[in-house]
This record gives C-alpha cells, sequence and structure tokens, in this order.
C-alpha cells in the first residue's frame, strides 16, 4: 500500500466501479477522457477481462500518492490494482458527470479475433484483439548488466581471433586497441570456413559438411552503449561493415546466401553484453527466405510487380500501419504481424540486394534504424529484440520481384505450443494500434 487511506479516497477498483455504475462506456483499451478541475484529463481503465485498472494524470500531478513517469508526453501511469488510492475529489465530477466524457462505445467488430494473411508468405496470423495489449502491459525488464572480463572490450584484442575488418584506427599494430568498429571471426563458429562442402546422400538423406563462415561485427569500443546509443555517423559505419563483408563474402563461390542478424539481451540470444552484431554466410539458402521469394516471385508473375512495392505503396497511402518515414525508406508494422511491435525498415525504391546501398541510402538507413530502436526503447521499457536483414541470395545477379528489408522483433511474447504445431502465431497487439503508439510517442532527448 501506498500509504495509509485518507476519508476522500477511493481504490482504483472502485473507480471503475463508479464509472461503470455511472453510465460511462469504456473502449477496447478501457479508456474515457474528462477534463476534471484542469488537472485531471485522462483515465485508461485496463481490459476488465485481464483484471486490474491504471489512472493516468496530464499535467500537474496529485501530490497525495506515488507516480512514474512513463514517457516524456506528459503522461504519468499509475501503478495498477486495488493498492491505488485515488482523492475521491480529484474524480468527483467525473464520475458523477458521465457527459465530461468524449466516449469510446465498444466496436465488436473491433473486440473480435482477426485472421490475417500474409501478402508474401501466404501465412495466417491471429490477430487476438480480445487479449489487446499496450506497451504498459508487456513485462519487459531491462537487464542490468553484469560486468566482469569482456572479450570485445578494447585492450582485450588477444583474446578474440585476429580482427578481418577495422575503423577508427590509424597506424598501431594490428589487434589493438583505438578502433571505434571492429569485425572479428566468431570464436565458436556454427560453420567453419575452411574445407570443401562433399555433398553426398546417406541413404535416402542429404548431408555436406558444415562450411562457411561466422563472423561478429563489434559495433562500438563502448560496453555500455546500444546500437540505438550511437550517432547516425556511427551506425551508418556498422551498416557500412555489413556491406564490406557481404562483398568480400559472396566472392566464394562455396556461399549461396550471407545473413546479418542481431541478437540483443538475454532473452534475444545474446551471450555478451557488449553490443554486436553477427553475420553467417551459407552454402545454402535459408528456407524462410525460399519461402519469401517464392512468394514474391508468384505476385510478380501474376501482378508483373513487386508485391514489397506495392505494399510499401498501400501503407503510404492509408499511414495507419507507418511508424516513421525519410526520403529513401519507411519503418512500418506489417499488416499480418507475427508479434506484438514487430516492425520492418524497407527502401522505397525497388532494391533486390542490401549491399547495393548506396552511401547516401546507408544514411537514411542509419537514421530510420536508429529512431525505430528508440522508438522501441522508450516505449517499451528498452526490451530483448533481435533483427535481420533478408536480402536476395548472392548468385542471383539482380530480382524484380524481391525486395531486401531489415525485420525488428522485440521479445515481448513467447512462441509456445500451438504456434508451434500449427504455424500460426497469436499476436496480441494490432499493427495499427503499435504503429499508433510509437509513431506519436514524444522522444526522450
Amino acid at each position: 500500500m501506498l500509504h495509509e487511506r485518507g476519508e476522500d479516497e477511493v481504490t482504483s477498483d472502485e473507480v471503475c466501479k463508479m464509472l461503470k455504475d455511472n453510465g460511462h462506456k469504456i473502449d477496447k483499451w478501457g479508456k474515457v477522457e474528462a477534463v476534471v478541475d484542469g488537472q485531471l484529463t485522462f483515465i485508461r481503465a485496463g481490459s476488465p477481462k485481464r483484471g486490474g485498472w491504471q489512472i493516468t494524470f496530464r499535467g500537474s500531478k496529485p501530490d497525495s500518492f506515488k507516480t512514474r513517469l512513463e514517457t516524456e508526453d506528459g503522461f504519468l501511469l499509475m501503478p495498477r490494482g486495488p493498492v491505488l488510492l485515488i482523492p475521491l475529489s480529484a474524480i468527483k465530477e467525473l464520475i458523477s458527470d458521465p457527459d465530461a466524457f468524449e466516449r469510446d462505445t465498444i466496436n465488436e467488430e473491433e473486440t473480435m479475433p482477426q485472421l490475417r494473411k500474409d501478402p508474401i508468405l501466404g501465412r495466417w496470423v491471429i490477430i487476438s484483439t480480445e487479449r489487446g495489449r499496450r506497451p504498459s502491459d508487456f513485462a519487459a525488464v531491462r537487464e542490468e548488466r553484469k560486468g566482469g572480463f569482456c572479450p570485445f572490450c578494447p585492450g582485450n584484442e588477444d583474446k578474440t581471433p585476429p580482427e578481418i575488418l577495422i575503423v577508427g584506427r590509424e597506424g598501431g599494430e594490428p589487434n589493438s586497441p583505438g578502433w571505434t568498429l571492429r569485425v572479428i571471426p566468431n570464436k565458436f563458429p556454427a560453420l567453419q570456413v575452411e574445407g570443401d562442402l562433399e555433398r553426398r546422400g546417406v541413404g535416402m538423406f542429404d548431408m555436406m559438411n558444415g562450411i562457411g563462415a561466422h563472423e561478429v561485427i563489434v559495433e562500438t569500443p563502448s560496453h555500455e552503449q546500444s546500437l540505438s546509443d550511437l550517432t547516425p555517423e556511427e551506425v551508418r559505419d556498422v551498416l557500412r561493415a555489413y556491406v564490406a563483408r557481404i562483398t568480400d563474402l559472396k566472392r566464394d563461390i562455396r556461399f549461396r546466401y550471407i545473413l546479418i542478424f542481431k541478437n540483443h539481451g538475454v532473452a534475444a540470444g545474446a551471450s555478451l553484453e557488449h553490443t554486436h552484431s553477427q553475420l553467417i554466410a551459407t552454402p545454402i539458402v535459408p528456407k524462410r527466405v525460399m519461402e519469401e521469394m517464392a512468394g514474391a516471385k508468384k505476385y510478380y508473375e501474376y501482378k508483373e510487380r513487386c508485391v514489397f512495392c506495392d505494399m510499401i505503396r498501400q501503407e503510404l497511402e492509408n499511414g495507419e500501419r507507418i511508424v516513421l518515414e525519410n526520403e529513401a525508406f519507411v519503418a512500418l508494422e506489417p499488416f499480418a504481424l507475427r508479434f506484438p511491435f514487430e516492425t520492418w525498415i524497407l527502401p522505397k525504391a525497388h532494391q533486390s540486394h542490401f549491399e547495393h546501398c548506396t552511401e547516401e541510402e546507408l544514411t537514411g538507413f542509419a537514421e530510420i534504424l536508429k529512431e525505430t530502436l528508440q522508438r522501441i526503447n522508450q516505449a517499451l521499457m528498452f526490451p530483448p529484440y533481435n533483427y535481420i536483414i533478408h536480402t536476395t541470395p548472392v548468385y542471383v545477379v539482380e530480382s524484380q520481384a524481391y525486395h531486401w528489408h531489415l525485420e525488428l522483433m522485440p521479445k515481448l511474447t513467447k512462441v509456445a505450443g500451438f504456434e508451434w504445431g500449427s504455424g500460426f502465431y497469436i499476436n496480441p497487439t494490432a499493427p495499427e494500434d503499435a504503429a499508433k503508439y510509437l509513431r506519436e510517442l514524444r522522444l526522450e532527448q
């Protein structure tokens, strides 16, 4: 309990009962609005089916109970549940006068779960709006840094394999401090670069040697910074390193695909705190990429247009799933997104290969990637996340059907038995709601 209950105080649960008893309507987010004494302008009650209620104040906060700042746009989020004590005088007018509200009547069509079809893969997802969840509902907790020895920190260069590429060091010995970005082979690679494939059959089964390349891009010498903390120029250096390594590795005729990915946070698969991303070159094209390419090819053969370009064009015209855009790139929530706040970044102009980006395009990509990560971090309290860059296989010269893009997936929900067994994903947050929240968020400086 925050403090001793006074005579003029009610719990948050009692507030919600009073609201309902006095005829107030609550939308699917449990939202009602009013102006009370020029102070209380917004009340949001968590869905009754989930239990718990939250009261949000804008403007000067009451002194009789503690609050915590949720965003920089002036909203103060109260702790949920019956322990919250609210001065009755602050909401008396609100409770007694239903006409003070701008009512949002519940729309049954909006609360009905939706099945949505991905236009590229043909995969169906379930948007479970009955479970509708806002950013504050997700229990993402910023991971505390453990400290201790870090092989990626300056001064420990001899604890990693010899560097392949560096940025920043001028002169000096190789594998020494002074760098601002460093690319090294993974010390424990998933695939090894030396050897031959030796494709062979074992009865009805196919196999080959585990040949490939596995590299780590150490994005900054600072152990404390994350990718979103870097300057746009430093993020562009990271992207330049991606391009340089893909361009070099694609000369190896054994490799058919090169995947760039980032695991941020333990829950997303990162084994080291120091911010980094990875690259794996494989002698086969990953199944997911093949499915995307097949879907894009089918669409192109039918309509003679790129499905990604059509999607970008329609989303820009509609606008409700757009998070950010600049001259060359757009960040959006896909129509049939698998996970809450899954965000894609795509070049507006058709481009099949990521490594063909110009310097100007890499600058625009760095800017929108940094701001997207900042918005995700601020909205969701620094969640663990993964991102991947899907691009055209290295042996394809150019593709009119396929369009490279980055997929960013915060780790907010878990894939369970139904998802594994059916191939369906259940997403509790509609892309329109996620995009609106991210788009309207006022970034902290």
